[in-house]
C-alpha cells in the first residue's frame, strides 16, 4: 500500500474510535433519570451526534430538547428535539437565538428536574448569549483567531463577555440539577474551559485575563474590560460532570491503526500547543533523523496548534503544519506527514487537514507555488490543493482536538 492509503486508513481509525455514540451511552449507562422531567441541551460540533446517542438510549424518558451545532453538522430530525445551527468560529444571529430558545427550555423547572447537558468542542461560538453588542462580540473574537491566542486564552475572554459562560448556564437552571457530559476538545480536559465552562465553576481569574489583553496587545473597549474584571461563580451546587472522549482517544487509535499497518508507532505528545508551522518543522526534523532506519516508523502528536494570521490566505492549522513539514522531508525515501482535525473542518475551510510526502515539495516547486511564500500569506489551503494534498473527510460528528502523524515506511 502507498504511504497515502497508510494514512487514510489511520485518519479513518482514529476518528472512528473517537465518534460519541459509544462514550455517551457509556457516560450514561447506569444512571437513573427516572424522577422528574428530563429536558436535553447538547451544544458544539458533535452536539447532534451526542444527541442521537442519548435519545437511542433514553427514548422518549427526554420531553424535549435543544440541540445546536455548526453549520452542515445537523444530520436528521430527533425525537421531541429542536435543532439549530449556527455560526463558528464567529457567533451569529442563529447563535444568540438558539441559545435563548435553550435559556427558555431551563426555565421554571424543580429541583427535581433533571437537564441532561452534552457539551463538544465549538461550544463556546455555537452558545452564547453575549453581555456586549454582537459588533464587539465580533471584534473581540477575530482578535482572539488572529492573534495566536490559544483556545484556553480565547475562552478565559470569552466567558467574562457571555450570560451563559463560566457557569452562568448551570445558575440559569437552577434549582434543576445538570447532568453534564462532555466530549473534551481543549488539551488537559479543563472543564471549565471546554465549550468556555458554561456548567462548571471557573478557575481562571480577571488578572488572567488582563494579562492576556496585555499580552498580545489587543484592543478592547472600556466595555470590554469592565467586564473582564467581573468574576464568573466560583462554585455550582446543582451540577455532575462525566468526561468522555478526549485527543488520548484519538492518539491510541492512530497508534493501533499504525501498529496493524506494519509501523513501529511512537505517542509523542498528545498536549502540543505551539505554533503550526513549527510543528511541521518538528516532525521534518525528526524524520530527519531517521532517515536511515531500516523498520517502518510512526510518530503520533496530538493536540491543537496556533496559527498567527498574517496573511490573505486560505487555510488552518493542520493544512499549515504539513505544509511546513513538507520542506524539511523533501528528497527523503518514503516519508510522509498529514495532520487532521478530529471534527472534519480545519479553520474555515472545507478540508479536515494535510497530506504531505518526501515529493510534495518538488510537485509545488513544477507549478511554481513557493512553501514559504505560501506559508508567509497563510494559503495552505490552495498549494495542497494544487497537489491533491487536502485531506477532505466532511463533518465527523467528534471533535476532541488534531491529529499529527509522521510515517516513515521502509
Amino acid at each position: 500500500m502507498s504511504l497515502r492509503t497508510d494514512a487514510e486508513k489511520v485518519i479513518d481509525a482514529a476518528i472512528a474510535a473517537a465518534l460519541p455514540d459509544t462514550a455517551v451511552k457509556r457516560a450514561l449507562g447506569g444512571e437513573d433519570f427516572r424522577d422528574g422531567k428530563l429536558v436535553l441541551v447538547a451544544i458544539g460540533k458533535a452536539a447532534w451526534s451526542m444527541s442521537q446517542a442519548a435519545c437511542e438510549l433514553l427514548g422518549d424518558r427526554i420531553s424535549e430538547g435543544v440541540v445546536i451545532t455548526k453549520y452542515g453538522h445537523a444530520q436528521g430530525d430527533l425525537p421531541n428535539i429542536r435543532i439549530y445551527e449556527a455560526g463558528h468560529p464567529i457567533p451569529d444571529a442563529n447563535s444568540f437565538f438558539a441559545t435563548e430558545e435553550a435559556i427558555k427550555l431551563v426555565q421554571n423547572l424543580t429541583a427535581e428536574d433533571i437537564v441532561l447537558f452534552l457539551i463538544s468542542g465549538g461550544g463556546s461560538a455555537l452558545f452564547e448569549k453575549p453581555l456586549v453588542a454582537e459588533e464587539v462580540l465580533k471584534d473581540v473574537t477575530e482578535q482572539l483567531l488572529a492573534c495566536g491566542a490559544s483556545i484556553t486564552e480565547i475562552n478565559t475572554i470569552r466567558k467574562r463577555l457571555s450570560a451563559v459562560k463560566g457557569g452562568k448556564f448551570a445558575k440559569l437552571c437552577e434549582p434543576a440539577q445538570v447532568f453534564s457530559v462532555v466530549l473534551s476538545d481543549v488539551i488537559g480536559d479543563p472543564l471549565d474551559m471546554i465549550a468556555s465552562g458554561p456548567a462548571y465553576p471557573d478557575s481562571s481569574t480577571s488578572e488572567e485575563a488582563l494579562a492576556i489583553v496585555q499580552k498580545y496587545r489587543l484592543t478592547f473597549s472600556d466595555e470590554v474590560m469592565r467586564l473582564l474584571r467581573v468574576e464568573p461563580p466560583a462554585s455550582l451546587e446543582n451540577v455532575t460532570t462525566k468526561i468522555t472522549g478526549s485527543v488520548k482517544q484519538l492518539c491510541m487509535a492512530a497508534e493501533k491503526a499504525c501498529r496493524e499497518l506494519g509501523y513501529k508507532p511512537v505517542i509523542l505528545t498528545t498536549s502540543l500547543t505551539c505554533q503550526a508551522r513549527e510543528a511541521g518543522s518538528f516532525l521534518a526534523a525528526i524524520a530527519q533523523y531517521h532517515s536511515d532506519t531500516d523498520q517502518p516508523l510512526a510518530f503520533i502528536v496530538g493536540g491543537e496548534t496556533v496559527v498567527h494570521v498574517k496573511g490573505k490566505g486560505k487555510g488552518g492549522r493542520n493544512q499549515e503544519l504539513a505544509l511546513a513539514a513538507a520542506e524539511g522531508i523533501a528528497g527523503l525515501e518514503q516519508v510522509a506527514v498529514f495532520s487532521v482535525g478530529s471534527d472534519g473542518t480545519d479553520g474555515p475551510t472545507d478540508a479536515a487537514g494535510g497530506y504531505v510526502d518526501n515529493h510534495t515539495k518538488q510537485r509545488l516547486s513544477e507549478k511554481g507555488i513557493s512553501i514559504f511564500a505560501t506559508l508567509e500569506n497563510n494559503d495552505a489551503y490552495h498549494a495542497l490543493q494544487a497537489v491533491d494534498g487536502l485531506i477532505l473527510t466532511g463533518p465527523t460528528g467528534t471533535n476532541v482536538n488534531d491529529l499529527s502523524v509522521l510515517l516513515i515506511k521502509r
